[in-house]
């Protein structure tokens, strides 16, 4: 890893200059960081967890037509990726009132949404990743017009594939964030905008039907414990661990290494 160049590190992830033009190398890393990073941990295991479990989401989202950024798994904590430049925007779907929404509004967590909800927010840690509206997107040029109606119908379509395939196997997807990029090809001037960054239980919440116990960050963000083996899980009722019993052994994956 150190003859890579770096590109750019940050929370839970280091993107490395590419083998190839026009492509990264993204490392997902084992630290688990809440509130902005001013809680911060190691986790080990995290990494190559949400590593097999973005690998698995991009695959089939994109089985469905859904452009990503995702080329191929490369090892246990790396993908080959295409580069896209980030539109500085994260696109949360929430199903169910939880986090920032219930103390926002003040609903109670849990409460179904009447219909999906889709929010912007900027991607600026020091602002805190504020709130924002149509307009100021519109004002301050962060997305066209036409590339904001894309990142809406693109997340709708997302939100349902994924609802549907958590569903399948007895998880409510509560709430998630994606990013999305411009992507261009070939000497072509007209961008393409891909899913990119990561789909896992670092950016999703993700509730058992059953008990409602929860199988994503929140349990680092509430000290809830046992955060790997919640990640675990959910990989092992996705099929990407092996059927062993042994879903607190985190390398053992079909196909890896």
């Amino acid at each position: 890893m150190s003859k890579k160049r770096v590109i750019y590190e940050g929370k839970a992830k280091i993107l490395y200059e590419g083998p190839e033009p026009g492509t990264l190398i993204q490392y997902f890393k084992d630290d688990a960081t809440a509130f902005n990073a001013q809680k911060r941990a190691v986790l080990d295991g995290k990494g190559v967890l949400n590593n097999r479990i973005s690998e698995f989401m991009m695959t089939r989202l994109s089985a469905v037509g859904i452009p990503t950024h995702f080329i191929r798994r490369l090892n246990m904590r790396e993908q080959l990726v295409k580069k896209v430049d980030i539109i500085p925007l994260e696109v949360v779907v929430r199903n169910v009132a939880a986090g920032t929404l219930s103390k926002r509004l003040g609903i109670e967590e849990g409460q179904v949404l009447p219909r999906p909800m889709v929010e912007f927010y900027l991607k600026d840690d020091a602002l805190g990743d504020p709130l924002v509206t149509e307009e100021h997107i519109a004002a301050f040029g962060w997305a066209a017009a036409q590339e904001y109606d894309d990142l809406i119908a693109m997340s709708l379509r997302v939100n349902d594939f994924m609802s549907g395939l958590f569903a399948a196997v007895g998880i409510r997807l509560v709430d998630f964030k994606l990013e999305f990029g411009r992507h261009y090809e070939g000497d072509s001037d007209v961008p393409r905008i891909l899913l990119a960054d990561e789909i896992s239980p670092d950016s999703c919440r993700l509730w058992d039907f059953e008990t409602g116990d929860k199988l994503d960050k929140d349990r680092f963000r509430r000290d809830l414990g046992g955060v790997t083996e919640a990640y675990a899980e959910v990989a092992r009722r996705l099929g990407i661990l092996k059927e062993s019993g042994e879903t607190d052994n985190v390398v053992s994956f079909n196909g890896g290494k």
